[in-house]
């Protein structure tokens, strides 16, 4: 079960907005817990007969109580508890955006009794005083980082609860059967049987449903993290064309000259919702230029951390031995999609002067544009993200690890259950399973594993 709710008498504090100089017309410092209004009414003076009600903003200016001076003409906000986002008393400051105004209102917050709230510390609250469950929680977090509509629609998803529902619809299943199976061990003889062809069914649906959000999971990651792709070709085979292309602006220099691109380009851009950071890298070959040699170490040190690489050749002059070369550059394991180039500049109905001999292939003009969506779709499938569309709900790392460890544990209690040994022992693995479940909603999680989790948030988040 998690841990007892905050003591009484904590009340935390945090900007709860981005600060940097010149950027931002709004900024919030935020409070939680029972001091916030308390805090609020020290330091906000609001003119007139405003009343202070939950909920109802207030307009007035931040004041030192220890000159009276004012700081920042501001609005003031309490949500009085429970109807807050951590159920606890709420009092938003909204300040002047920028440096100096809102650091020195959360001074003001911090000398007034306050303490700096901890990353995550609100979302923490939320999920300790029964606002939020742990899905929806981790799904906050997902949203800030969200870099492609997709995934925040993912993101939003979770918010809603979809994911809570899915699991917590199978931690109920398994309850069910564990449920049975103990009644049985208990007062077997008081009880009608216990069909285990009907147990062993149930518990088989729910492991393959875990299985599957498990397989999904690589689709959600992708929406998340994105993809590291690194365009890698001989000099001058259109590598900086391919990128402005799929940036669909002018990212890279591109002329007819080899040896152009002297130093790795990145562009992140979205492709089908996916982001994607590309990698524009120098053409490698042999050179005494020491510039174009530090732009072609890092293009393979580009080839090693990548999560995918295009490999560009010239389908005017063919398919090479210099091509192959740098084939063999990319690591195995990592996805690799060879893209033939310049097919403009083939006459009509003429055949490419070479092919590679195997490899996922798609052809391309990075002039004109054609093959583009191809080359998209081939690059997305490739990778596993070729049907992101149809994503409704998607574990992070930390779920798909329980997600997976639960079904490996509903495996072992079916062949349990195969050996034919008696009910109790169904029961040992059926825990484990139920238990791995309910610590991805926060049903069964420990203090240390909040506080990791937590711990990735933003601070005033």
């Amino acid at each position: 079960m998690p841990p007892s709710p905050p003591l009484p008498g904590d009340t935390i504090a945090a900007i709860a907005t981005a600060v940097a100089a010149g950027a931002g017309s709004v900024a919030i410092v935020r409070l939680s817990g029972p001091q916030a209004e308390a805090i609020g009414r020290r330091l906000f003076v609001a003119p007139g007969a405003q009343a202070w009600e939950s909920h109802r903003v207030l307009y007035g200016h931040v004041v030192d109580p220890a000159d009276g001076q004012r700081v920042d003409e501001a609005l003031l906000l309490p949500m009085r508890a429970p109807r807050s986002f951590t159920r606890e008393d709420v009092v938003e400051f909204h300040c002047h955006g920028g440096l100096v105004a809102v650091r020195r209102v959360l001074e003001l917050v911090l000398a007034a009794g306050a303490r700096l709230a901890g990353p995550g510390e609100f979302s923490q609250r939320a999920f300790l005083n029964g606002r939020l469950d742990l899905t929806r929680a981790e799904a906050i977090a997902e949203m800030i980082a969200a870099r492609s509509q997709r995934a925040a629609e993912l993101a939003m998803a979770g918010l809603d609860g979809g994911l809570q529902r899915r699991i917590g619809g199978l931690r109920e299943r398994l309850l069910d059967q564990l449920a049975e199976l103990e009644a049985r061990v208990d007062f077997e003889e008081d009880l009608p049987p216990l069909d285990g062809t009907l147990v062993r069914a149930e518990l088989e649906a729910v492991r393959g449903e875990l299985e599957r959000l498990v397989a999904e999971s690589r689709q959600g990651e992708l929406l998340r993290e994105g993809l590291r792709v690194a365009i890698v070709g001989r000099p001058n085979v259109g590598k900086s064309s391919l990128l402005n292309l799929l940036s669909r602006r002018e990212r890279a220099i591109v002329t007819d000259l080899p040896g152009t691109t002297r130093d790795l380009l990145e562009s992140d851009l979205v492709l089908d919702g996916v982001p994607l950071t590309l990698l524009d890298t120098a053409g490698i070959r042999a050179t005494d230029d020491r510039v174009e040699r530090l732009g072609i170490e890092r293009s393979r040190q580009a080839l090693a951390g990548a999560d995918a690489v295009l490999l560009l050749f010239d389908r005017v002059a063919g398919w090479s031995a210099a091509d192959e070369e740098l084939r063999e550059l990319v690591p195995e394991g990592v996805p690799l999609l060879l893209v033939g180039n310049k097919s403009d500049a083939l006459p009509p109905g003429a055949a490419a002067t070479g092919v590679p001999p195997d490899g996922p292939l798609v052809t391309i003009s990075a002039l004109t544009g054609a093959g583009r969506d191809d080359l998209v779709a081939a690059l997305l499938g490739l990778c596993g993200a070729g049907d992101v569309q149809g994503l409704q709900v998607a574990l992070n790392g930390r779920q798909r690890q329980l997600a997976a460890a639960a079904a490996t544990s509903l495996e072992r209690s079916l062949e349990t259950a195969a050996l034919g040994l008696p009910w109790d022992f169904w029961t040992i693995d059926l825990r484990g399973a139920i238990a791995g479940l309910g610590a991805i909603t926060g049903e069964e999680v420990s203090e240390a594993v909040l506080e990791r989790i937590f711990s990735r948030f933003c601070i005033g988040k």
